[in-house]
């Protein structure tokens, strides 16, 4: 009797072990929805557009901040005081320019009090299978009774035409902005890349990974001239040899390091024109 009694608790702690760690995975390899870019004359009819923050982007998947790699953000106890026990992505931020100061508060291991500046932005419910005023609907009612100091929503502004998003992408930028993020409202939100969902800037940017340092020359003689890279989205190689600072050309990114770059447009073969370094990607 006891033997079979065990088996069932047994059983029993063992299934609710299992359902645990299937939740935690699940939060952990939650995949974001990302941007594609905007092309004017594209159809955007009903559309609409907020400043493009350029912050840090994270997923709050009901108990914990994630980025958008799954890994645990660690914020202050306290900071995520009346958050809502159901996903929201957005974006951690403080304010223009800071995107270096932010990167280094939210990637602490031990939270400080640098994080009082620190806001999380929502633009959208991932879980909610609703239009986007809807579910903005849901968590503004949220945050009005719970009482969250540190979660705030992305404004929206309708747009139909290309007109309407260079007004207000004209505002953004005199205002020392990066650009905007165009949606469709009444897309439902899907893992990965989407066309219903686009920013646009006032130059492109992406990601490569560094394959190889090449020496410099005159001036850069003895320090790094340039850096061999791959795009991450198109394979292409290619090399960056502009944006650094000389501590960084003493210094350079070690081989496999993931940096950000910006450039003006593509070329024939699909080359970035005029690749400028931009920062190395964040590890969170």
């Amino acid at each position: 009797m006891r033997s079979e009694i065990f088996k069932i608790l047994k059983g029993a702690v063992l299934g609710a072990l299992f359902l645990v760690c299937g939740a935690i995975a699940d939060e952990a390899k939650f995949k974001p929805m990302l941007l594609k870019e905007y092309v004017p004359g594209m159809n955007i009819t009903g559309w609409v557009v907020s400043e493009k923050l350029d912050g840090v982007r994270a997923i709050w998947d009901g108990k914990n901040l994630r980025s958008r790699r799954g890994k645990i953000i660690n914020a202050p106890e306290g900071w995520s005081a009346g958050f809502p026990p159901f996903f929201v992505d957005g974006e951690l931020y403080t304010a223009r320019g800071e995107f270096e100061q932010l990167v280094s508060i939210v990637s602490s291991s031990v939270p400080d009090e640098r994080w009082s500046r620190v806001k999380f932005y929502a633009f959208d419910l991932p879980k909610e299978q609703k239009n986007l005023s809807a579910k903005m609907e849901i968590l503004r009612n949220f945050i009005a009774s719970s009482g969250a100091q540190n979660l705030l929503i992305v404004q929206q502004t309708p747009v139909s035409t290309h007109a309407d998003v260079q007004v207000y992408f004209d505002r953004v930028i005199a205002s020392g902005g990066e650009g905007v993020v165009l949606r469709d409202p009444n897309a439902l939100y899907e893992s990965g890349r989407s066309d219903k969902i686009l920013k646009y800037k006032k130059t492109h940017d992406s990601d490569c990974k560094v394959v190889k340092i090449n020496p410099g020359y005159s001036k850069n003689e003895g320090k790094m001239g340039s850096l061999s890279c791959v795009d991450l989205r198109s394979g292409v190689k290619f090399k960056v040899g502009t944006g650094f600072s000389d501590e960084m050309r003493a210094n350079p990114p070690k081989v496999g390091t993931i940096i950000t770059y910006q450039y003006q447009n593509l070329t024939r073969e699909k080359k970035p024109r005029f690749p400028v370094f931009l920062r190395v990607r964040p590890a969170i």
